[in-house]
């Protein structure tokens, strides 16, 4: 009873803060001082996004179609360079300067070279998700794979045991934590990345609904869209917190100990 009504103490804040932004924003709105059809209130953005649900759920399921398989590959992707770079140091030289380059350049300029290599159907939108979320994975993995102690290794080669039996039993735990971090903030960018791709072309997805709206000068439609990319991105790293604390039950034991001590 007493950890529940803490953790409803905590929240508190954020509620308020939130409260206050959407106060001042009607506010503004009530006032007259932006024209409506620049900044809608709040009350015509709920209505937007009530009145056209359905077609948002529609355009919805494409991307968040687009944002999950990008995100598994993504997350197979650095799983496979984190590993490798991980047991040869001269690959980590050669690859590390290649994953830093990938990450400088703008998805929004990458985004047309794609369409223009891939069309107009999923694969550039996929391929974009995989550039933007594969490397906090891959830079998670490998900074946890290099955490572990160096005395648990020589431990395990002493007691006979192989490469595979240190990275099964010592660094893949290890690296878990810093794996699932990696993942809550690839798992918000698969959304936007797939959003991004298709503003550039395509049939169906948010993105491509952003920009019909748009031309419609209808934007208490586009920011019923953005409040529902937001409301998807906290899904899904609520998702990743829940799979985190399935996968990890150890963490929360841990988090127990410390609170009694």
């Amino acid at each position: 009873m007493k950890e529940r009504s803490e953790n409803i103490t905590s929240k508190i804040p954020a509620v308020l803060a939130l409260a206050l932004i959407l106060l001042f924003w009607w506010a503004i709105c009530a006032s007259g001082m932006v024209p409506s059809y620049m900044l809608p209130s709040p009350v015509d953005v709920v209505r937007a996004f009530i009145g056209d649900f359905p077609n948002l759920m529609y355009h919805a399921k494409t991307s968040l179609q687009e944002a999950a398989y990008g995100l598994v590959i993504g997350i197979g992707l650095a799983f496979v360079i984190a590993t490798v770079m991980d047991r040869f140091m001269w690959l980590d030289q050669a690859l590390s300067p290649i994953l830093v380059i990938t990450q400088t350049i703008p998805t929004i300029a990458i985004a047309p070279l794609l369409v223009l290599w891939m069309g107009f159907g999923m694969a550039p939108k996929i391929t974009l998700v995989v550039i933007t979320t594969f490397f906090p994975i891959a830079v998670g993995l490998l900074e946890g794979y290099r955490s572990v102690d160096p005395d648990e290794i020589s431990l395990m080669r002493a007691m006979g045991a192989g490469r595979y039996q240190i990275f099964r039993y010592v660094k893949f735990p290890s690296a878990l934590p810093h794996f699932f971090s990696g993942l809550k903030i690839s798992a918000s960018y698969a959304v936007v990345g797939a959003v991004i791709s298709e503003w550039l072309g395509g049939f169906e997805g948010l993105g491509v609904y952003m920009t019909r709206v748009k031309k419609a000068y209808a934007f208490d439609r586009m920011f019923a869209v953005i409040i529902l990319i937001v409301i998807i991105s906290l899904l899904l790293m609520a998702l990743v917190d829940l799979i985190r604390t399935v996968s990890m039950p150890w963490t929360g034991v841990k988090a127990e100990q410390k609170k009694e001590g």
